[in-house]
């Protein structure tokens, strides 16, 4: 079965070069019919991933970004030939799964895709579970953590971050392992996209009362911290 790509893209050499590679690899790509409806044709075609440029037409990609992600937590991908270290940051706190830089080589593309959709649709069965860490209820099958009153939503990576920790708890995880798992070859990773990532994951935490529950483990990585018995 195909898979579809929603690709907010207004170059459209670019646009029709990412929808034929990604063809060869059974992923539809469809566009906007117009950048002034964009959220229309996103609820209509229900894609399994977005791509997003920064600059567009009408609004940008941070517009859309924050649109999509009040109705939905699809992943979602920054493409963007802007530099800034502030626009990778912006795309990440504000829902972003990852940002590609312009020019692009289409294998890393590809790659980046292939191993996003891999950890949030082929989970399956792993997912339907609860864990109780520091008086906390992680589901994982709703992405939701829950403490007293409470309650966080995680993105994909976030989860998928805190299930890695959770994994090993009060031993160190490497940020080499952390990548790998994230992104299945490192070689694709930008260092700093993991920071982000586990810095977001630490405010969400700290706003149902968990502070400093993730420690930062200085040249070796990151661990879990159990504060429980």
């Amino acid at each position: 079965m195909s898979v579809k790509v929603f690709l907010i893209e207004d170059d459209m050499s670019i646009f029709e070069m990412i929808q034929d590679r990604f063809k060869q690899w059974a992923l539809e790509v469809i566009g906007p019919s117009t950048f002034q409806r964009v959220m229309d044709d996103f609820i209509q075609e229900a894609p399994q991933l977005v791509i997003v440029d920064i600059q567009l037409p009408a609004y940008d990609g941070f517009h859309w970004c924050r649109q999509i992600r009040a109705v939905s937590k699809v992943p979602i991908i920054f493409l963007s030939s802007r530099d800034h270290p502030m626009d990778m940051i912006m795309a990440m706190q504000i829902g972003a799964d990852d940002f590609v830089q312009k020019p692009f080589h289409m294998d890393v593309l590809l790659a980046k895709v292939q191993a996003i959709l891999r950890r949030t649709y082929d989970y399956g069965e792993e997912q339907n579970e609860m864990t109780r860490w520091n008086g906390a209820t992680v589901d994982f099958s709703k992405g939701v953590l829950l403490r007293n009153d409470l309650s966080v939503e995680l993105t994909k990576n976030e989860l998928f971050i805190l299930r890695v920790l959770l994994q090993s708890v009060d031993k160190i995880v490497s940020r080499d392992e952390l990548m790998r798992k994230l992104w299945d070859d490192e070689r694709f990773v930008n260092d700093n996209t993991l920071s982000v990532n586990v810095n977001r994951l630490r405010l969400k935490l700290e706003e149902i009362g968990l502070t400093d529950v993730i420690q930062t483990k200085k040249g070796l990585g990151y661990m879990a911290i159990s504060k429980e018995g």
